[in-house]
């Protein structure tokens, strides 16, 4: 199944995808967020589309906004490709490196960004997305993860080096936490259609290409991610975890950072395409 969420910023309604067509959701729900994830939300979407009972919506010329509604922690994971973490001078982690970015964050994938005030460095960063669909807490193993997963995402973890390196203090926040710099979706996909092991992954600068591999070259796969973060902290129905980016980011030294009027694009395998215009 395939959900989304669409409309202006601040009044998004939620829909389910399905062949190209959007289905009104607002009869079984107000929104597509944890108390719709845990309640077994997608299955009674999935049984109201079989039936009949959902309302198809005009899909030509929508606003997508971020497929989840604002969820309570948004995790990203650091230097999770061994690829990306040798172009940023570091040897692969041997314990996932975490890191938050505040709700707030969070914007729908096509929503423009502006470059924070001093910034010389704003990177991107292509990701897979694991949204949380039930809470896990001191989970007994990885494969226990797997009930927990709710769907995936596509993710920018759009990032500012200099924040992030040099003046941080040590704590990689500082470069994370400006408006719209976690662009998610379109769409949230179930974990029965995705092979979260096996997706590509690109990004564009410009038209030009930047990333391209897949998510075989993690250094931790997602139900180890879960496991890990469970013993440390509680996952709620709804959370975002940004799994890490793989090779050819700007912090490579290959490309040129980010500046106004340049376009990105990313796209996640199955997950859908993100497009983003930068302002000064």
């Amino acid at each position: 199944m395939k959900f989304a969420r669409i409309g202006p910023r601040g009044a998004e309604t939620p829909v389910l995808v399905h062949d190209q067509r959007l289905f009104s959701l607002q009869s079984l729900t107000a929104d597509i967020d944890g108390a719709f994830l845990a309640a077994g939300g997608p299955a009674k979407a999935a049984a109201a589309l079989a039936a009949g009972e959902l309302t198809e919506v005009p899909a030509d010329g929508v606003r997508y906004g971020a497929p989840i509604a604002r969820p309570s922690a948004v995790i990203g994971i650091g230097q999770n490709y061994a690829a990306h973490a040798a172009e940023s001078g570091s040897l692969p982690p041997e314990q996932p490196i975490i890191f938050l970015k505040t709700p707030n964050t969070v914007s729908g994938p096509n929503d423009p960004v502006t470059i924070p005030h001093g910034s010389t460095k704003t990177d991107w960063e292509v990701e897979l997305g694991v949204v949380i669909g039930k809470t896990a807490s001191y989970l007994d193993s990885k494969e226990a993860a797997r009930d927990y997963i709710a769907g995936y995402v596509t993710v920018n973890d759009l990032s500012e080096r200099d924040f992030q390196l040099n003046v941080s203090g040590g704590q990689w926040s500082k470069g994370k936490n400006f408006p719209g710099f976690c662009p998610t979706g379109p769409y949230l996909v179930t974990p029965d259609e995705v092979d979260a092991g096996n997706l590509r992954l690109r990004s564009w600068v410009n038209g030009e290409p930047r990333q391209d591999s897949t998510t075989a070259g993690m250094v931790f796969d997602v139900e180890t991610l879960i496991h890990d973060l469970s013993q440390y902290l509680v996952l709620d129905p709804g959370d975002l975890i940004c799994t890490g980016t793989p090779e050819g980011v700007a912090l490579s030294g290959r490309f040129p950072y980010l500046k106004a009027g340049d376009v990105l694009e990313i796209e996640v395998e199955g997950l859908g395409r993100q497009r983003q215009m930068f302002a000064g």
